[in-house]
């Protein structure tokens, strides 16, 4: 057997990498990651990392193609690859994308487009990747999509083709105001084998959700609890947790109200975003993300090499 890669998928984030050695059969023969994302780089530098981290896979009689999909392609990458507008067809980003300058003669790379909406206006860049994997492996999905993060997407998904789709940047506020805001003195600081107080965290939820425009009046009352009452900061970090969560569920209820849901992740978040959801009577379905945008790599492989 070969000791070379047939061809190499890679998901490159903002800050870590993953890259997958793929034989002539599609299956991955070596898995390797970095802590190199796109957030430490400067355009110059991707080409000798990636050629750096694919260190004995690369065949020196011929060239080896690469193919990259996330934040390689934001302005701020190594090159800006196009953002697909939707509604789209998810095999539509197999013909997409743009070649970055490359000046080894060992590989040619090929990183996959992301998507647009014009109104309201928003983009993703790598989420699309996971989407269209799951498409692939699920192609009669008509529902909903929910991948949590630090910019959840909620996304309309009608058989292989997004219709829509939205962001809340419900993780970026949490870190923000536990951090940076008057409420860290309240809510400590998160540490490893912390339990969540699911009583408090269920409240905020649903005060988020019945105090409609007030939510937002509500995190104050973190900081005052604290110092009134002493409330230990465990319960009011569950609770800060549950109010973004319950304001971001209150923002999305059209996606989520009478739709499939499936949520797209792994862990403590998307554990947090199906126990929301639950008590609000929905019942959604949890797909590990880990694999999904290699699963959107190997869909969209024979259409970005075609000649």
């Amino acid at each position: 057997m070969s000791p070379f890669a047939d061809w190499i998928g890679v998901d490159w984030g903002t800050s870590n990498l993953r890259l997958w050695a793929i034989d002539a059969q599609g299956q991955v023969r070596i898995e390797r990651s970095s802590d190199q994302g796109m957030g430490r780089l400067t355009p110059e530098q991707f080409e000798p990392v990636l050629l750096n981290l694919c260190d004995g896979l690369l065949d020196p009689a011929r060239t080896t193609p690469v193919l990259i999909c996330g934040m390689a392609g934001a302005r701020q990458g190594w090159a800006e690859a196009p953002y697909l507008p939707v509604p789209v067809t998810l095999g539509a980003l197999g013909t997409g994308g743009v070649a970055p300058m490359v000046t080894s003669p060992l590989i040619t790379v090929r990183i996959l487009p992301g998507l647009s909406q014009a109104a309201p206006a928003d983009v993703m860049r790598g989420e699309e990747t996971q989407i269209a994997g799951f498409a692939a492996l699920h192609p009669e999905f008509d529902g909903t999509l929910c991948l949590p993060g630090t910019h959840s997407k909620w996304v309309t998904l009608v058989h292989g083709t997004v219709r829509n789709f939205r962001t809340v940047m419900t993780g970026e506020m949490f870190a923000l105001l536990s951090e940076h805001s008057v409420l860290r003195h309240s809510v400590g600081r998160n540490i490893a084998g912390d339990t969540l107080d699911e009583a408090a965290f269920i409240r905020g939820v649903l005060h988020a959700l019945d105090a409609g425009e007030t939510a937002f009046a509500a995190l104050f009352a973190l900081r005052a609890e604290s110092l009134l009452n002493a409330t230990p900061s465990s319960t009011l970090r569950s609770r800060l947790s549950g109010l973004l969560i319950g304001i971001e569920l209150a923002a999305t209820r059209d996606f989520w109200s009478g739709h499939k849901v499936t949520l797209i992740g792994a862990g403590p978040l998307t554990t947090l975003y199906a126990r929301a959801l639950s008590e609000l009577g929905s019942t959604p379905h949890i797909e590990d993300g880990r694999d999904l945008a290699l699963c959107g790599l190997h869909a969209a492989y024979p259409h970005m090499f075609e000649p």
